[in-house]
């Protein structure tokens, strides 16, 4: 009977031990952190929901209505009208227990372990023997021990070491940095069914930062290249300032930071070792979107596991493997592709922000965007649509010139007056989190850099509060 280690618990990797394990194939899931909570968004799609068969315990909030906020402030209400769709809004360290504990239940070892190295044969061909240090006992080392398996599933994030031992070759990362944020009564219940996303280079030079509703506090955070991630807590304060009229008397409760790749890796498959999720690079540009795209990796490539070992009768060759890879590509490739052309052209710049947060006040833009995001499928467009978003993107970027700001200030308060606002802030401010001195500068033109600073400047700003 076929051996196979699944190095990571995450979505990708307890998706891909469960299919194995319902097929009867001898299956060890490893995960060294059982409590993990990655420092993810946490949105996924409606299509998920039924895809994966997740029950509505494991959603926070079911977001009905997403709000885009330009560098200029202006805001824009994307409304789903039918009550049955809505984007579901969880926290990993339940959602990620969910299927690991599922795929337990159908008989995955599910092992509380650090996979420490990997021997993996002769041309990394197998069989493969995995070093790790069990945790099981509670003990701070782990005790240590070896497997052997036949076939490996690298689901272990983007330090993957699977990836390392089969010589996947290395990618470029970006960085999350999120604040979960608990918040007065009142202030939470404006984020009760509500999703902010703001974008602007004080929030970040190449993505765009968010408000997250979940159940009892939101998460705040952002996300910027590999290039611009030592500026990564500038631009947390950014986003803290953007939205802090909104987040009256909020204590940060947990600080989260995480590496997330921004393409595949150049090898997902070599010999009987195959990638998945984020260790495969599986994160698309735009939307930063991982979670779904994670779980539906780890299914298609136990699939063929499944289908091209004769339900774990034979061992699977590389070619085998590489179909999973083949039939990936194919039906995911060209969206992978439109993300990344949006996100250069609409994040390059505060007036391409701008136009871009303008073309989302459409009714055929958000319904066309909401289709392809809430059920993963391509929305064909007639004639009249498509040249109605081509003179929209014209439009919108030439008047984006003339409506980028010179400078960046908070939102208003949706619940409270601004004098209410402004004795709440003489009183008191975000308790915890990042602590940043203030820049002497707030106009994006004077520096590459979130609000004017240099970064060269040695005031690196540091953590504060609960970690």
């Amino acid at each position: 009977m076929l051996r196979v280690a699944v190095v990571g618990g995450g979505p990708s990797g307890s998706c891909a031990a469960e299919v194995l394990a319902k097929a009867g194939i001898q299956t060890w899931l490893f995960e060294r952190k059982l409590d993990n909570a990655k420092p993810c968004g946490g949105a996924i799609p409606l299509c998920m929901v039924s895809e994966f068969d997740l029950p509505e315990s494991i959603i926070d909030r079911k977001v009905r209505n997403m709000k885009m906020i330009s560098p200029s402030n202006r805001e824009v209400d994307i409304i789903l009208d039918d009550e049955a769709e809505y984007i579901g809004m969880c926290r990993r360290e339940v959602m990620d227990a969910f299927l690991r504990d599922r795929a337990a239940s159908l008989g995955t070892h599910l092992v509380n372990g650090l996979v420490t190295k990997i021997d993996t044969g002769a041309n990394r061909q197998g069989p493969y023997t995995l070093t790790y240090s069990d945790y099981a006992a509670g003990e701070a080392t782990g005790e240590t021990k070896t497997l052997e398996v036949d076939l490996i599933v690298g689901a272990d994030g983007a330090n993957s070491r699977v990836a390392k031992a089969m010589d996947a070759g290395d990618y470029n990362v970006a960085i999350a940095f999120q604040e979960r944020i608990k918040l007065p009564p009142e202030e939470m219940k404006y984020y009760e069914s509500l999703a902010e996303m703001y974008v602007g280079t004080d929030v970040s030079p190449d993505f765009y930062a968010w408000v997250f509703p979940k159940y009892d506090h939101v998460a705040v955070g952002t996300g910027t290249m590999q290039k611009n991630q030592s500026l990564i807590k500038g631009l947390q304060q950014g986003i803290r300032e953007r939205a802090s009229n909104r987040l009256l008397k909020g204590e940060v409760i947990k600080v989260e930071a995480h590496p997330i790749p921004e393409h595949p890796r150049p090898r997902r498959v070599v010999g009987r070792m195959a990638l998945v999720g984020d260790a495969a690079g599986y994160v698309t540009k735009s939307s930063g979107e991982g979670i779904y795209f994670a779980a539906k990796s780890g299914r298609m490539c136990a699939e063929e596991i499944v289908a091209s070992s004769q339900g774990g009768q034979r061992i699977p060759t590389e070619a085998d493997l590489k179909v999973y890879i083949k039939k990936w590509d194919k039906k995911y490739g060209p969206t992978y592709k439109v993300l990344e052309i949006l996100q250069n052209i609409f994040y390059s710049n505060d007036a391409a922000r701008e136009a871009f947060v303008e073309m989302c006040d459409d009714k055929d833009v958000q319904r066309l965007t909401f289709d392809s995001y809430l059920y993963k499928r391509v929305v064909a467009m007639n004639p009249w649509q498509q040249l109605k978003l081509t003179f929209l993107t014209l439009a919108a970027v030439l008047r984006g010139q003339a409506l980028a700001p010179s400078s960046y200030s908070p939102v208003a308060s949706a619940v409270r007056s601004p004098e209410e606002v402004e004795d709440m802030e003489t009183v008191s401010a975000i308790k915890g989190g990042i602590r940043v001195r203030k820049p002497e500068a707030t106009s994006p033109s004077a520096s590459a850099t979130p609000g004017g600073t240099d970064p060269k400047d040695s005031r690196e700003p540091v953590l504060a509060g609960k970690p």
